[in-house]
């Protein structure tokens, strides 16, 4: 049997998963962080995207995080996520629907936009469609 780190998935909502498992990758700030058992103490920001979690060596499960904070110990990995949910219940049509509206209200110069709000509505709903490709191309 391989060795575990105890893994933590919430949201303001609610738990998502909570289990052992052997890897996580998770979107960190600097870049995309793979942790495992023991490993050194760490507190990230969390930027959209796609959080794995390999239970098994035949088992990875896909949950998209909006951002939010990871923090690591050397037998616990916690993602305090914003909003969190497994990546096979995203709403496809929803997320295109989110992107156009974005990407419409950085176009539109004279509207009184926040040009902030919307580049990360953009960026959100950008990162729920790649982590719906990458859980295709997987075929989870």
């Amino acid at each position: 049997m391989s060795m575990t780190v105890q893994v933590d998935i919430v949201s303001a909502e609610q738990e998502i998963f909570s289990g052992l498992a052997e890897m996580v990758f998770a979107p960190a700030e600097l870049g995309e962080l793979g942790i495992t058992p023991r490993h050194a103490p760490l507190i990230s920001r969390l930027n959209p995207g796609e959080v794995r979690v390999k239970v098994s060596e035949t088992e990875t499960q896909a949950y998209f995080v909006s951002g939010g904070l990871l923090e690591v110990q050397p037998h616990l990995v916690t993602v305090l996520a914003d909003t969190a949910m497994r990546a096979k219940d995203i709403d496809e049509a929803a997320a295109l629907q989110a992107k156009a509206e974005a990407e419409e209200a950085l176009n539109d110069k004279a509207s009184k936009i926040d040009y902030a709000t919307a580049q990360a509505q953009l960026a959100q709903a950008m990162m729920q469609l790649r982590t719906l490709d990458r859980l295709r191309k997987r075929g989870s």
